[in-house]
């Protein structure tokens, strides 16, 4: 993987992070009648805190897509979820925390995971189309884990909902990095006529104005600890998944190889909780106790 991507990626995870705490810190002051409406995306285009957090979210994917353009989903998505590095860091600074030994724990299990995950799989790209039939499974499988997340959300508790809504969010994020990955293909080989003509740029609209509504009802439900570590595992899991079932990515499966994969994965996850339950986080409405009838 070349230093572009490395660079391409930690920039996007950076600008995404401090977009996160942003979005957040405007989501709780948000009604919370229009959580899961895509009226809330409405209401809070009004406040110029979350104004600012969208800017810092397009701008880190529009890097996240120069590195998707010249790397693989598999190899690039692991990159993106350090963006909760750079979210804690904000946190940090707006909170006067300091980061203790949990969260340098946190930290070095994350870019450590991540680091061994990217070394052993050695992510290529694929030899061979991969067909439609697959594609299909592959996303639909996505499409309906995230549902179910929905509706278990909405039989919970809201100080319970954020988790759930926001892995649900993670899981459209991660098929749109894949779609990404085959829109940029596909423009650069047709042209913008091609691409125009394609139905993966309008999935990625969909999905991303989608999953921003569920990701913004996380953040408008509970503390941003209680959403960051789901919303961040959520993503990388599913554009990893995509990458092997949509765009064919094959990673190294020696027993080595696929011993240190899994280890870093675990290493991720377990980073990421520990990052989201740190001190230095916001911690969200005052009455958890809350419900939204549904």
């Amino acid at each position: 993987m070349s230093g572009a991507v490395y660079a391409f990626g930690l920039a996007a995870a950076c600008l995404l992070g401090l977009g996160f705490v942003l979005q957040q810190h405007a989501a709780e002051r948000a009604p919370l009648a229009d959580m899961l409406s895509f009226r809330l995306l409405l209401d809070l285009v009004r406040d110029r805190t979350w104004l600012a957090g969208i800017a810092c979210m397009v701008a880190g994917q529009i890097f996240g897509v120069f590195a998707l353009a010249r790397g693989h989903v598999s190899s690039v998505e692991p990159l993106l979820a350090t963006n909760l590095l750079f979210a804690v860091i904000l946190a940090r600074w707006l909170s006067g925390q300091r980061l203790g030994w949990s969260g340098w724990i946190g930290v070095a299990l994350l870019s450590g995971g991540v680091t061994a995950f990217i070394v052993a799989a050695q992510p290529k790209g694929a030899t061979a189309p991969v067909g439609g039939v697959r594609q299909v499974l592959v996303i639909a499988l996505l499409l309906a884990s995230s549902l179910i997340l929905v509706i278990i959300a909405k039989h919970l508790r809201l100080i319970k909902e954020p988790p759930l809504l926001a892995a649900a969010g993670g899981l459209l994020y991660g098929i749109q990095d894949a779609l990404t990955r085959m829109s940029t293909g596909i423009f650069s080989t047709g042209g913008l006529l091609a691409l125009v003509t394609t139905w993966q740029p309008y999935a990625v609209v969909a999905l991303a104005v989608t999953g921003l509504m569920l990701v913004q009802s996380a953040f408008e439900a509970g503390p941003l600890r209680m959403s960051l570590p789901a919303l961040t595992a959520a993503e990388p899991i599913a554009g990893i998944a995509c990458g092997i079932g949509l765009l064919g990515d094959q990673l190294r499966v020696t027993p080595t190889a696929l011993a240190w994969q899994v280890g870093g994965l675990i290493a991720v996850v377990i980073g990421v909780l520990l990052l989201g339950r740190h001190p230095a986080m916001p911690t969200g409405r005052p009455d958890p106790g809350l419900t939204v009838a549904g």
